[in-house]
């Protein structure tokens, strides 16, 4: 297979763990016989140094072109200014709406070797395997919003959606369930926002075409405790955009670090396989307080390219390949420094993907 596959390193650590994902791939394309391009494309606070804007028109028609997108993370104090015109995070924001990236897919899956990582007892963790599915293009993200008053003391944010928006986040989530244990849970707070309650009403609706379903509605606030007390009780679980981002890092816990989870940004866009143009990266942030020193965790980008090969290229061999490639590390007592913890061997960055990839080639 020939692949483009667009990098957008971004900030902080971001060129760190891509540059290690971009290498499990080029051993993917070597143990396989595909052929991969890459295309290094700026995005984020790099971008708004070298080009004035977050997001560059000639990275948006590069994205648009290409067969998946790679991402490592964006944003930094340095561009953390209260009057700023642009900050990294628009940017992020704006490929998003550019690629039509509705639904981000944050598998959360943990490794027995890693529950020490976790602060959460060991019994609770037992059997946790849960997909969660964030909408990405609606609610409070991206509805009105306005910093109002005479000293600017007052703001609103609207979370806004549409029928559609919601229909076909959750059918996706539907599909998704279907395909796993056949259970779904849809998170709301329809007790107290319309937009819950049309969320609700429109996720009811849309289940109905799915009758072997096991459907359970939760209030977000309900959700937050059962994620912590309960989480093998869960398998696919689907949320609007602000719910699903502040979710999606509570679980990240149940798996020790947010350094080994991996997310896909996916929509109705098609490459030139047929198949969904994705934007793939890690859950965590640019981490600037840690760049160059080469102790990043890249195990989140590596299985991100893992969700690429999957999801945008539909190569699954090459996919399970990967993930049966981390786990082999991990079960060596390999660790990087976020998941490291008494009797195990702590590496840096580099030496985590150089390991992987041997794991790979064998």
């Amino acid at each position: 297979m020939n692949a483009k596959i667009v990098v957008l390193a971004g900030d902080g650590i971001g060129p760190e763990v891509t540059d290690e994902a971009r290498k499990i791939l080029n051993v993917v394309a070597q143990k396989f016989g595909h052929t991969f391009t890459f295309d290094d494309q700026l995005m984020g606070g790099r971008a708004i140094d070298e080009r004035g804007t977050s997001l560059p028109d000639e990275t948006v028609a590069a994205c648009k072109s290409a067969d998946a997108v790679l991402l490592g993370a964006v944003g930094g104090p340095k561009w953390d200014k209260p009057d700023a015109e642009d900050r990294p995070e628009r940017g992020l924001l704006g490929i998003r709406k550019a690629l039509n990236l509705f639904a981000n897919l944050r598998p959360v899956k943990l490794n027995q070797h890693l529950i020490s990582a976790s602060t959460i007892k060991e019994e609770v963790l037992a059997g946790v395997d849960m997909l969660v599915i964030r909408e990405l293009t609606g609610g409070a993200y991206f509805g009105p919003r306005k910093e109002a008053g005479a000293d600017g003391d007052e703001a609103f944010d609207t979370m806004l959606y549409t029928t559609p928006e919601i229909e076909r986040v959750v059918r996706l989530a539907a599909d998704a369930a279907m395909g796993r244990k056949k259970k779904l849970t849809s998170v709301d707070k329809a007790n107290v926002l319309a937009s819950s309650r049309l969320w609700r009403r429109v996720t009811v609706k849309v289940l109905a075409d799915y009758p072997e379903l096991e459907v359970e509605h939760v209030l977000v606030d309900a959700m937050a405790m059962h994620l912590i007390r309960r989480p093998a009780a869960y398998d696919v679980i689907v949320a609007e955009n602000l719910f699903g981002d502040i979710l999606t890092d509570e679980a990240s816990m149940l798996a020790g670090s947010m350094g080994m989870l991996p997310s896909a940004s996916l929509g109705d866009v098609m490459n030139q396989h047929n198949l969904p143009l994705g934007l793939y990266e890690p859950i965590h942030g640019s981490a600037p307080d840690i760049a160059g020193q080469g102790i990043a965790n890249p195990l989140a980008t590596i299985l991100s390219v893992a969700l690429l090969l999957r999801h945008s290229l539909g190569l699954e061999k090459e996919a399970a390949a990967i993930e049966a490639a981390v786990d082999s590390v991990l079960n060596e007592g390999v660790r990087t420094r976020d998941i490291a913890s008494t009797g195990v061997e702590v590496v840096g960055t580099q030496i985590m993907g150089d390991l992987v990839a041997e794991k790979l080639l064998n």
